[in-house]
């Protein structure tokens, strides 16, 4: 019995890297204040105005990248990073494998959160909204614009399914590519396609020292959109 117990005892005598401790790290973020009167009237022009300002910052790599969570309809969520594709009055597009786990999430739960996390200039969005899928056309006309391999790999990959090895994935894509040569378009896969979330919320979250940040939010009611202020 005292072997079992102490199999079950947690770890308590293993020195922690100072440096890797992850209690102490911390950013003073030092920014100006955000303030009602620096809002647009509407959530996505101030989202394009904050785009703006995150795809002109040189230690951004990838401004278009957003986490997108899913849930299922018992509510057990999960997570993953999405690039942005494009954006509009009508809300935010992004696409996947209709096939993947966040796919058969939004299937039967279609509604998501974005997170897009620009640190580096210390600001945030968060958006919640419903989820459907868009329009053929639109797909066709945004698969079209994919690089060549990247076109290939939408067919080569059943996006959250288990596969035995990396070989049997690329083995797959090899068979396509001497299917489908550089000259030759590639037809859409039926399984893939776009998703807009309509916004029903977006947060603009900015840092400041103290952790006193900045939270303004928009909030969708009868079609119209009311501000306020969440406390950090």
């Amino acid at each position: 019995m005292d072997a079992v117990t102490d199999a079950l005892d947690p770890v308590v005598d293993q020195a922690v890297d100072p440096a890797l401790d992850p209690a102490p790290m911390r950013e003073q973020y030092h920014t100006p204040q955000l303030s009602e009167r620096d809002l647009a009237a509407e959530p996505m022009e101030q989202f394009a105005r904050w785009f703006k300002d995150a795809a002109g910052s040189a230690e951004i790599h990838e401004p278009n990248a957003m986490v997108v969570s899913t849930a299922t309809p018992d509510g057990r969520p999960s997570s993953r990073t999405v690039l942005l594709k494009h954006y509009d009055e009508r809300g935010f597009v992004f696409y996947t494998n209709y096939d993947s786990r966040k796919g058969g999430e939004l299937a039967a739960n279609p509604y998501a959160a974005l997170l897009f996390p620009w640190h580096p200039i210390a600001r945030q969005v968060i958006v919640t909204g419903s989820v459907a899928r868009v329009g053929r056309d639109e797909t066709a006309a945004y698969f079209r614009t994919r690089p060549h391999g990247s076109q290939l790999s939408a067919w080569a990959s059943e996006q959250s399914s288990v596969i035995a090895s990396r070989a049997e994935l690329l083995s797959r894509y090899e068979e396509l590519a001497a299917r489908h040569t550089d000259d030759e378009q590639v037809p859409v896969p039926p399984h893939w396609g776009g998703y807009l979330v309509t916004p029903e919320a977006v947060e603009f979250w900015q840092g400041h020292e103290n952790r006193l940040h900045d939270r303004l939010r928009y909030v969708c009611e009868a079609g119209s959109w009311r501000v306020e202020r969440l406390s950090p």
